[in-house]
């Protein structure tokens, strides 16, 4: 009995200690003691990548050339591979207007400092005439996640879009250039009926193994968070086929979801592989401000960075969250592009030099970075 009373009494501590942090964070966005960051975007370096209107590559579906990354390029995976970081960015073309009309592929660029990119010419990732062509053409290989196995295999999560259902797709490589598709994750799932519902946005639980970020097992399984109009998640043994959770019922179970009045009341999307740490799994997201059910000091569907804190135990129960964004559309190029309401749309992160490079879309049109320096924490974005 005593021992059940301490419980209650850590238990009831803990709660108040997360109000203030909260009502804290609201007042004056300072960060909780879990949370990953401030990040500051390096002066004079942003964007770091940009549409190039001189690429082409011999499309193996359309048999012409295409200005594969003509249009835009956002929305980028992040990973170490030799000692330097690789950035696989989603590149249009110009083969249809407005976003999801046209052919999305994947590039390839390559940094010694995090800053300055090489890019190749031609794209890693792509529609073609494979087993997979009926779920990515004609919208392409959409917004991958990327993370590493400790043997040294890399693993892609991306959104196979068709333009009649976006799926999860997954795929492996050992060398970021030579790809082996494995098709919708959800596909073999006893829970079949997802496969044939809207689903995107995996973001795979990873741990730092001294300097190295590799994929990690939560309860003995791989374990994946997943969704945009809410958080869910799923188990594997394998990295290829997953399950995803469900309740009792057998439906799926959301772990958060979109909050009135907040900057992630319209989607709570999920954003780069998330990190077990010794306070809990934390999990780095996309939130969309809703325009009427919002928060009113920022703009009409923006999209801005939260964070939330999950139970390395119990990966579904969440036991923090950021109530304000930590990374927020401020400069020019972040708010002016194809998609005019702005976006920091975060989907890479990487531990560099004992520091984290976070890269993001910016306005579904460039690619951005922002550091967070352990050592040398800055605050996050500041509030309206």
């Amino acid at each position: 009995m005593k021992y059940q009373n301490l419980k209650t009494v850590a238990f009831s501590i803990f709660c108040l200690l997360m109000q203030q942090e909260s009502f804290s964070q609201q007042q004056a966005n300072t960060l909780p003691g879990w949370a990953l960051g401030g990040f500051s975007r390096p002066k004079n370096i942003n964007p770091v990548v940009t549409p190039d209107t001189s690429s082409e590559f011999m499309d193996p579906v359309l048999k012409r050339a295409v200005k594969w990354e003509s249009n835009d390029t956002f929305n980028p995976a992040a990973i170490l591979r030799n000692g330097k970081i690789v950035v696989l960015y989603r590149a249009e073309d110009r083969s249809g207007e407005g976003i999801g009309f046209r052919t999305s592929r994947l590039g390839y660029a390559e940094s010694a400092d995090g800053l300055s990119f090489k890019r190749k010419s031609k794209p890693v990732f792509f529609p073609g005439n494979d087993d997979q062509k009926a779920n990515e053409w004609p919208g392409g290989t959409e917004d991958p996640r990327v993370a590493v196995t400790s043997d040294g295999t890399y693993v892609v999560f991306y959104t196979q879009w068709n333009r009649q259902i976006p799926r999860l797709g997954v795929a492996t490589s050992k060398d970021l250039l030579t790809w082996k598709k494995h098709g919708p994750i959800f596909e073999n799932a006893k829970n079949n009926d997802i496969f044939q519902k809207p689903h995107k946005s995996a973001s795979i639980v990873t741990r730092l193994v001294g300097d190295k970020q590799v994929i990690a097992k939560i309860n003995g399984k791989y374990w994946m968070y997943w969704g945009e109009l809410g958080v869910y998640g799923a188990t594997s043994d394998n990295l290829v086929d997953w399950e995803p959770v469900v309740d009792a019922n057998g439906q799926l179970k959301a772990f958060i979801s979109p909050r009135e009045g907040y900057f992630d009341s319209a989607l709570t999307e999920c954003g780069p592989p998330a990190i077990l740490t010794s306070k809990g799994i934390v999990l780095l997201y996309n939130g969309k401000n809703d325009p009427a059910k919002g928060d009113k000091r920022f703009n009409a569907g923006t999209y801005s960075a939260g964070q939330v804190l999950f139970d390395a135990n119990d990966p579904t129960k969440a036991i923090g969250r950021l109530d304000v964004p930590f990374l927020r559309p401020m400069e020019p190029f972040e708010k002016s592009g194809q998609y005019v309401a702005g976006t920091v749309f975060i989907e890479g992160l990487v531990y560099f030099k004992k520091k984290w490079f976070l890269y993001y879309g910016c306005a579904d049109s460039k690619v951005g970075v922002a550091i967070y320096d352990p050592a040398n924490p800055t605050g996050p974005d500041p509030l309206p």
